[in-house]
């Protein structure tokens, strides 16, 4: 379960059979487009992107920050941000245990500082696998997303999250097929725009081809 936090998320060698390289499209806007193997984000033209993850760790992904020690020393970034996946098949364990870590550690970086704290949070969808006394037929699945503050060096800094456990739920059928857990954290120095900056890294960011925006919808009621 540790394997989801965010923190000390940059890589230092290629993870085994992950992406060993991130290609950089320059678009017409002033964000980057920034892919590693199935994950594809957004991010502002000044950041340095980096593969996530460590040569034993089963997290891939992308992590971005205006240098490269942005998501260092187990503290909130003041920009950034953290596109991550969790290979299921690289741990070996049930993927019902997946619900625990996308409702406690996964964002462990953010929610476990004294700095932060959330002030919105939207469940989309919450199935308590068997295990933990759900439903015998639960998916055990679990997406949500929301939206903080943080204190970082006394300076104001506002954050997003998207996070999900597919389970057997509807998010299943998109993104990463061996992949039992997404986690996404942007960061961005508070201002009026940057709650629209922050939804629009969030919901561009991509994961073999689905869009955070697409999950949500999947996961919701409404699509059910």
């Amino acid at each position: 379960m540790l394997a989801a936090a965010c923190g000390e998320a940059i890589a230092d060698a290629p993870v085994p059979n992950g992406p060993t390289h991130l290609r950089i499209r320059q678009t017409p806007s002033p964000f980057q487009q920034v892919s590693a193997g199935p994950v594809s984000t957004l991010i502002p033209d000044a950041w340095e992107p980096r593969l996530a993850g460590t040569y034993d760790d089963p997290r891939q992904g992308i992590v971005a920050g205006p240098g490269p020690g942005a998501w260092g020393l187990n503290r909130p970034p003041l920009e950034g941000l953290a596109a991550m996946w969790v290979d299921g098949t690289a741990v070996g364990v049930p993927s019902d245990y997946y619900y625990l870590a996308a409702t406690g550690l996964a964002l462990d970086a953010i929610t476990g500082s004294e700095l932060c704290r959330a002030t919105q949070r939207f469940v989309v969808s919450d199935h308590l696998p068997a295990f933990a006394k759900g439903k015998p037929d639960s998916p055990g699945d679990y997406v949500a997303h929301g939206q903080g503050t943080c204190s970082v060096g006394r300076r104001p800094a506002r954050w997003a999250y998207f996070v999900a456990a597919p389970g057997f739920g509807p998010v299943r059928e998109l993104g990463i097929p061996t992949s039992s857990l997404y986690v996404v954290v942007a960061v961005m120095p508070a201002s009026p725009r940057a709650p629209f900056l922050l939804n629009r890294l969030l919901t561009r960011t991509e994961f073999n081809g689905a869009s955070v925006a697409e999950m949500i919808a999947a996961a919701s009621p409404q699509a059910s």
